[in-house]
């Protein structure tokens, strides 16, 4: 058996969040095994918006600068009345907000960004990637761990992360607390080639457009080349029994109430798949001996706020940070459960009450909307304590 300051830390899940924590933890002189249980690294979905408490952690992976062209850096944050078109507000993102967070608000498409943090763990020669390598259990034997994967492998190593998103079967050994929670919205989202857009089309600024229980994400990503759409509508038809209960007659009877723009957008959505969404409700414990978690696994939130791949970024280095502070992965993951608990759960119940905000009825909207036209473009007051955020 190897030493025991030659074993690896195990990373479970090769996704955006356990290959940012590969990166950071090597970065600190220590070697990673990531475990990856699909036949190759890859990211499902689309869009992705990376704010500038993301912006910050790419940098320290020395990453950033690979991400440049396939970035694109919206003008605005800008929301819009889905039913009649009108402005509700906006952010600036522009020249103060860049001074202000040191990043600019990025977007693109998800798969690229894996495939930049995939680019950068391939050129370390202190990371390991296996793909096909699907962890069931996590087995403590006094200072090290062992991974036992479904195709009957195994592991060691010092510690181990799961780092293995929403449906987390890990999770389980450090907090059972049962099946994520489903929301009653589901979300229908795809991407079509910029030169088939229609005319009004913003591909300036990231749209959001609301009504009651429906919004309507659009922007551009691939450095311009895809526009990115997400429609989002809380379903009559939901039964927590059922997954067949989103059908795409319910999405356009649903949107048949928005504004020129929304229906056109709607009518290129594609229509083979939809999304429902879920989270889970903030826990306090985050570790069990040598396994810990991190992302999804630790935190799932919902995508209102547009920071679930940011929170996962965050952790990564944070982990990495508290691993190289301590040298009892014990002590280090309660570092870094108390640097991070309080942070995440905050995001998690943030993104249900912007929920709530966006999808108010006729009535709360009006409030709403009345209150938001006399703020400022250029107003971030809101916003420091999750984009201020620095590694």
């Amino acid at each position: 058996m190897p030493r025991r300051n030659d074993l690896p830390l195990l990373i479970a899940g090769g996704g955006i969040g356990g290959l940012a924590a590969a990166l950071a933890v090597a970065q600190t002189g220590r070697t990673v095994h990531v475990l990856e249980k699909a036949a190759q690294f890859g990211e499902i979905g689309a869009g992705l918006q990376l704010a500038p408490n993301a912006s910050h952690v790419l940098a320290r992976l020395g990453v950033l600068d690979a991400i440049a062209q396939f970035a694109v850096y919206p003008r605005r944050l800008m929301w819009r009345d889905a039913r009649s078109g009108e402005r509700v507000t906006a952010l600036d993102l522009g020249e103060k907000f860049r001074a202000r967070y040191g990043h600019p608000y990025v977007v693109m498409h998800r798969s690229d960004l894996l495939d930049v943090l995939l680019a950068a763990a391939r050129a370390d020669a202190r990371i390991v990637l296996e793909p096909s390598r699907h962890v069931l259990d996590v087995e403590e034997h006094g200072d090290r761990v062992r991974a036992l994967c479904a195709d009957g492998s195994s592991y060691d190593g010092f510690a181990a992360v799961a780092a293995d998103g929403l449906w987390s079967r890990l999770r389980k050994l450090v907090h059972d607390d049962g099946e994520p929670v489903a929301a009653r919205y589901v979300a229908y989202r795809g991407t079509i080639p910029v030169a088939e857009l229609w005319e009004g089309a913003g591909l300036e600024d990231v749209t959001l457009w609301t009504a009651p229980g429906l919004h309507f994400v659009q922007y551009p990503i691939r450095g311009g080349q895809l526009f990115n759409q997400v429609a989002v509508f809380t379903s009559a038809r939901y039964h927590p029994d059922n997954e067949d209960w989103a059908k795409p007659d319910e999405l356009d009877a649903r949107f048949a109430v928005g504004c020129d723009a929304v229906r056109a957008g709607i009518a290129r959505i594609g229509r083979d798949r939809y999304w429902t969404m879920y989270d889970r409700e903030p826990i306090a414990q985050w570790s069990r001996g040598r396994l810990v978690l991190l992302g999804d696994a630790a935190h799932p939130m919902l995508q209102y706020m547009a920071q679930g791949a940011c929170q996962a970024l965050e952790d990564g280095v944070v982990l990495a940070d508290a691993l190289a502070a301590h040298d009892d992965p014990a002590h280090a993951f309660t570092a870094y459960r108390d640097r991070r608990s309080l942070r995440t759960a905050r995001v998690q119940y943030s993104a249900r009450l912007f929920g709530e905000i966006w999808h108010a009825g006729d009535v709360g909207a009006t409030l709403r909307d009345t209150m938001l036209a006399a703020r400022p473009d250029d107003d971030f007051s809101h916003s420091d304590w999750l984009y201020g955020w620095r590694p």
